[in-house]
């Protein structure tokens, strides 16, 4: 994939009806594996637009990453600056800032070690076990955004 064409692999209509249940699922409490439902504002709509996602904690930080690449709700994120997670009742506001492609190393290895077994078909081969250039080599398509919580 060059970078003029940013990498996005769209979901299955199977993959869409599984994630609105795992939103479902979340929203009413119940987190599979530690995730939750993200809210970002839409940049076209400003309608809070849905979606599961797995935040992942590294190194003390907290982090978003889109496996399926440069997807809707990265280019919301990117625009809104940060939205809300939901499990449960529990309802936390957050502001993000995308990482530039050079740091996003060890949180992608982090990331696929965790959540390799759900998302390494999203990484076009690249796994935890790839090397450092893989992974760097792949980091362009994958965004990722610290997050910081609101209190």
């Amino acid at each position: 994939m060059s970078l003029s064409t940013p990498y996005y692999l769209k979901g299955s209509p199977l993959a869409i009806r599984l994630n609105r249940v795992i939103g479902w699922l979340a929203r009413h409490g119940l987190s599979l594996a530690g995730t939750a439902e993200m809210s970002v504002r839409g940049r076209k709509s400003g309608r809070m637009q849905r979606i599961p996602v797995n935040p992942h904690t590294h190194d003390g930080e907290q982090y978003l990453v889109s496996a399926r690449g440069h997807s809707q709700w990265v280019r919301n994120m990117r625009a809104a600056g940060g939205g809300e997670l939901q499990v449960g009742r529990k309802v936390r506001g957050f502001t993000a800032v995308e990482l530039p492609d050079e740091e996003k190393l060890p949180i992608l290895r982090a990331y696929l070690e965790k959540w390799g077994w759900e998302v390494n078909q999203y990484f076009q081969g690249v796994t935890a076990r790839s090397s450092d250039a893989e992974i760097v080599a792949a980091a362009h398509d994958h965004p990722v955004f610290r997050i910081t919580v609101r209190s």
